[in-house]
């Protein structure tokens, strides 16, 4: 793809995760940085605009689409404008995140983002009474699955891994 061009010029992503810890020094984001394609960060769980002193999983994730380390590594979309949100707390579990998440989704809304891109999942708490059955995921019975939804109907790609725990018993 990038042999014919695309690399992700014009898009806006807004990631979702639970922080992106040192982003702001990794040389691998250095041309994120100098060519300023970080448009806006917000923590929804501390209710600020700082994401970079939280968890490193955002991080991880952003690297796959933004890093750019010539001759070494390119994410698939280094030309991209971001916008980071931290919407999940990683010391705890509770519904509160998917709120986060539903909120992140409204801002993504309001800024006009084209693609959301969330390595984040949702089946057990830490209390288990707010617990999702596996019946729960099916697209219409969470707060996240009717934002995902919602963001969708309005033009957005959300784009939602669920690849490490694809073999645990919800499936």
């Amino acid at each position: 793809m990038h042999n014919k061009g695309l690399k992700g010029s014009g898009i806006k992503i807004a990631v979702f995760d639970a922080g992106f810890f040192k982003y702001l020094s990794y040389d691998a984001f250095d041309s994120l940085r100098k060519k300023e394609k970080v448009k806006y960060t917000w923590d929804f769980v501390s209710n600020h605009r700082f994401v970079d002193e939280d968890d490193a999983h955002g991080m991880s994730c952003l690297s796959i689409m933004a890093a750019n380390l010539p001759g070494r590594f390119v994410g698939s979309s280094p030309e991209a404008d971001y916008y980071l949100f931290r919407t999940e707390n990683a010391t705890s579990e509770y519904p509160i995140e998917e709120v986060n998440w539903l909120m992140a989704a409204e801002r993504a809304d309001s800024i006009g983002v084209d693609i959301i891109s969330s390595s984040l999942g949702y089946t057990t708490f830490d209390d288990n009474i707010f617990d999702h059955s596996y019946n729960d995921l099916n697209g219409t019975g969470t707060i996240v699955s009717k934002a995902a939804t919602m963001a969708v109907s309005k033009g957005m790609v959300v784009s939602s891994s669920a690849g490490n725990e694809g073999d645990d018993p919800w499936k």
